[in-house]
């Protein structure tokens, strides 16, 4: 893609990471200004896209489902590359995973429900696009919704409760940037997981231990619990992602 990529959510978690990778790679990108911009406005949704006439779009902010269905159209319509990320959460507890991309979504909270219905929105827009599940991110400096900056907010008011049978779907955000990018540069559509930890299988207690020792406090009392149970993990083996057991 010689235009540069179209970014929503460069203000969030994993925006500004899937930037760098992409400008590493040497595609230039583009964030969207929503107080230039409203994205409740489908026809300045559209007049914006032709204008700023990207090369590929990647859909990871926060919006209406409307919104996700006019970029991918309009993807759609110009033969570019549109990538959403969605969630882990669009799978309940109940059936257990690990989770496959052909799987049914069975969320039952307001979140993961969302989720379903931006990726049929999305899907029913333009068949041919990218719909990657992502889970918790794990970043290793302090700040944004990563699972450090959970634990260090938990930590500090108090022991740190965490489940040893609850197998978390979680990548490095750097290694889910790698691959949110290698996803959109293959073009190829479909529904995919990226999760750094389909393979190690780790729990979240193991986890929660290794980022202590590695980017946490050694003041954090950490307790085992086996208060959730769910193998959440998003096993897709079309999809590289560096696991989690070799940065930890």
């Amino acid at each position: 893609m010689s235009r540069s990529t179209l970014i929503t959510g460069l203000n969030g978690t994993v925006g500004p990471a899937l930037r760098d990778a992409l400008v590493a790679a040497g595609h230039p990108c583009v964030g969207w200004d929503r107080s230039a911009v409203s994205p409740d406005d489908g026809a300045a949704v559209r007049a914006h896209l032709d204008a700023l006439d990207p090369g590929g779009v990647c859909h990871l902010a926060f919006g209406a489902e409307a919104w996700a269905a006019e970029l991918a159209a309009w993807c759609a319509r110009r033969g570019r590359p549109f990538l959403f990320t969605s969630t882990a959460m669009v799978f309940h507890h109940e059936p257990d995973g690990p989770h496959r991309p052909a799987d049914e979504r069975t969320a039952r909270d307001d979140y993961g429900r969302y989720k379903v219905r931006c990726e049929d929105a999305v899907r029913a827009a333009n068949p041919a696009a990218i719909v990657a599940r992502i889970g918790w991110q794990i970043a290793t400096r302090r700040g944004g919704n990563s699972m450090l900056e959970a634990l260090h907010a938990q930590a500090a008011n108090g022991v740190l409760r965490a489940s040893a049978r609850w197998i978390p779907a979680t990548s490095f955000l750097v290694d889910t940037a790698d691959a949110l990018r290698d996803l959109l540069l293959a073009g190829a559509g479909g529904t995919f997981h990226v999760d750094g930890n389909a393979e190690s299988a780790w729990d979240y207690h193991r986890i929660v231990r290794a980022l202590q020792a590695r980017h946490g406090d050694p003041s954090w009392r950490v307790e085992p619990t086996d208060e959730y149970v769910h193998d959440q993990r998003l096993v897709d083996e079309r999809v590289r992602v560096r696991s989690i057991a070799e940065r930890l």
